[in-house]
């Protein structure tokens, strides 16, 4: 009995971490899109901002609260640059008790850019607090409201229409049951970002959409 109770957790465990792995695909795969609308001819990130920025982190479909009024919750990927190239993704998670959307209940896709070298490792920290650790301001190509002082410059879209939003007092933290499945083992953010990790086959279709934007 005792020995039926062990597989049955066994099996439990490993369909658990194939439903993260592919909830983690699937989730990749739209952070690729979304990067995709965000940085084509005409799209709200101008090429030169993703040429400055340190960091790029991508939330695809970040939810607000229905429940409670302004409580936000998202789940997305994080690079880095390494040289010319980007680092591998690390997961990451934007939670916001004060998200200010300015369009009912849809969905939102975030990109976020980090323009400060020197913030990287408070971004890749177990806490990053948007606007106590840095100032960020909305960004959009068509908007005055791109500032180009920013250290956080923030995005985003609805159903491809552009979103108003305010990010101050949303939070990113490292997302790590999707860089278990990733990765395969219990890894930081720091150490896939900045430890020269390897890009797992899963997420090469990010990586390229990070490359595709980088030479737009």
């Amino acid at each position: 009995m005792q020995a039926k109770y062990y597989v049955l957790v066994l099996t439990a465990a490993v369909t658990l971490t194939a439903a993260t792995g592919d909830e983690t695909a699937e989730r990749l795969r739209r952070a690729a899109t979304v990067l995709n609308t965000l940085t084509h001819a005409g799209g709200a990130i101008r090429p030169e901002r993703i040429a400055s920025a340190d960091c790029i982190a991508v939330i695809p479909g970040f939810k607000k609260g229905a429940a409670v009024v302004g409580v936000g919750y998202g789940r997305g990927f994080i690079s880095c640059r390494n040289g010319s190239n980007w680092s591998a993704p690390g997961a990451v998670r934007l939670e916001s008790g004060s998200l200010g959307v300015q369009v009912g209940g849809e969905d939102i896709d975030i990109v976020i850019l980090s323009m400060d070298r020197n913030r990287r490792s408070k971004l890749l920290s177990d806490r990053f607090a948007i606007g106590e650790d840095a100032s960020a301001a909305w960004g959009n190509g068509k908007s005055a409201h791109d500032d180009p002082n920013a250290k956080i410059l923030f995005y985003g879209q609805t159903k491809g229409v552009f979103a108003g939003f305010d990010l101050d007092g949303a939070t990113l933290k490292p997302d790590e049951s999707a860089d278990s499945a990733l990765y395969g083992g219990k890894l930081s953010n720091n150490e896939i970002v900045e430890g020269g990790t390897k890009t797992p086959a899963v997420a090469q279709m990010f990586a390229g959409s990070l490359a595709q934007a980088s030479n737009r």
